[in-house]
């Protein structure tokens, strides 16, 4: 832009009546790569606060249902795990090293899931044990063990239960070392050929070590009746004047006459597995990967890991 000003006023015109201004190009954007998905997602949250296009996580929705038994906001509240080992997963962010007071080393991190977080603190030798997977934007899964508080011999009382790390690993590295079985689940009145056909070339497509089992189940619709609690709404109340000989009370009381409206049953569809043939093969072998799921959740099929 200045470059074109400063042509502007200094253009003078020719011998010949022509302008001496000296054209400039349009400039052209350079041909670059797309972003990855990671990186996309990062700019947004940069620049806007909050993801749009998605979430980091979603590349990981599967290691997250099948090996995570808790969420980050159940971690508020300890003391219902004691003596349990819970697993969970999110993005390391805020990570903050530290040093004691007696020269050990320990460090703070926040760690992030779809809509919640939980900021950590790990000492002794846990951090040292895990103190490499401790980087910002690091996807990571985590167990850990709830262990009782340290007891105050003074007062008596106990502190709040505390976090022992049993391991971390990345998170793309949970699928591939966890997942050791396949289990499908077919109903007997929706088998169909085309549907086995296509299951077959779906494993020759994934060939691996992972075992597979087949659960082939007969269910029965079976309508039970449930009673319903009658609403507020159909209680009628009604009021008859009642004279009272008492002096002490008023010349007439109301005299109030609750008419409950029975309740109603309703009924109410539940399925019930009649006939269950569990049948593993023992000469098929696949590889359990991300894209494998997403071919059986395409074909609407019913599975388990491990």
């Amino acid at each position: 832009g200045s470059k074109f000003q400063e042509n502007e006023n200094s253009s003078q015109v020719s011998l010949f009546g022509e302008s001496s201004d000296v054209q400039i190009p349009e400039p052209v954007v350079p041909a670059t790569d797309d972003w990855t998905t990671m990186e996309k997602l990062a700019r947004e949250k940069e620049v806007v606060g909050m993801y749009i296009s998605g979430h980091p996580l979603d590349d990981y929705m599967y290691e997250m249902r099948y090996f995570c038994n808790v969420r980050l906001n159940q971690l508020k509240s300890l003391e219902p795990y004691v003596g349990k080992n819970l697993t969970f997963a999110g993005i390391v962010t805020g990570v903050q090293y530290r040093t004691g007071k007696n020269g050990k080393d320990w460090a703070i991190f926040n760690l992030e899931g779809y809509d919640e977080s939980f900021e950590f603190k790990i000492f002794d030798e846990d951090y040292l044990k895990f103190r490499h997977f401790l980087v910002n934007n690091q996807f990571l899964f985590f167990r850990i063990n709830v262990r009782e508080g340290w007891l105050n011999r003074e007062t008596g009382k106990k502190s709040d239960p505390r976090i022992s790390f049993q391991e971390v690993k990345l998170l793309a590295d949970v699928l591939p070392t966890f997942a050791k079985k396949l289990s499908i689940q077919l109903n007997i009145h929706e088998l169909q050929q085309d549907m086995i056909g296509l299951l077959g070339h779906l494993f020759q497509a994934n060939k691996g070590e992972h075992q597979v089992s087949f659960e082939v189940l007969e269910i029965e619709k079976i309508k039970t009746k449930i009673e319903q609690p009658a609403p507020a709404s159909v209680v009628a109340v009604s009021a008859v004047s009642v004279e009272s000989d008492d002096p002490d009370n008023p010349e007439a009381e109301m005299l109030i006459e609750e008419e409950i409206v029975a309740s109603t049953p309703q009924e109410v569809e539940q399925i019930k597995v009649v006939t269950k043939l569990s049948m593993p093969s023992r000469k098929l072998k696949i590889k359990i990967s991300k894209e494998l799921l997403q071919e059986l959740d395409q074909m609407q099929l019913n599975y388990k890991l491990n």
